[in-house]
């Protein structure tokens, strides 16, 4: 336990999400993972992270969806946006391979895979 978070909690719980998600919603997840947990990550692009997923995960709006329908989901796009550039220029090819080698020990049914880029 760290900083009062249990990483083998939490991996099993992502492992768990993993199977009824799949393997296409879980690999970015557990891309982020690697990333939060990357000590080369600089501290500024890890607090960008946090806060966007904190943005949409929590029921905290600026602009509510309720209420402005379509504008109000473009908050949580543009954090997600900035998430995703964040988590993309810091992925490396181990991240990669460890992502991948999870995702084929939690779904063994799918280790058949072709990736489409």
């Amino acid at each position: 336990m760290m900083n009062g978070i249990d990483f083998k909690n939490l991996m099993f719980y992502m492992g768990e999400y993993s199977k009824k998600a799949g393997r296409v919603a879980a690999r970015p997840m557990l891309l982020t993972y690697f990333v939060m947990m990357d000590s080369k990550t600089p501290k500024s692009d890890k607090l960008a992270l946090a806060t966007a997923i904190a943005y949409v995960v929590l029921p905290i709006d600026l602009l509510s969806a309720k209420r402005f329908p379509i504008i109000g989901w473009l908050d949580e796009v543009m954090s997600l946006s900035v998430a995703y550039s964040k988590v993309q220029s810091h992925v490396t090819r181990e991240m990669e391979r460890k992502a991948d080698g999870l995702l084929d020990k939690w779904l063994p049914e799918y280790t058949n895979y072709e990736m489409v880029e």
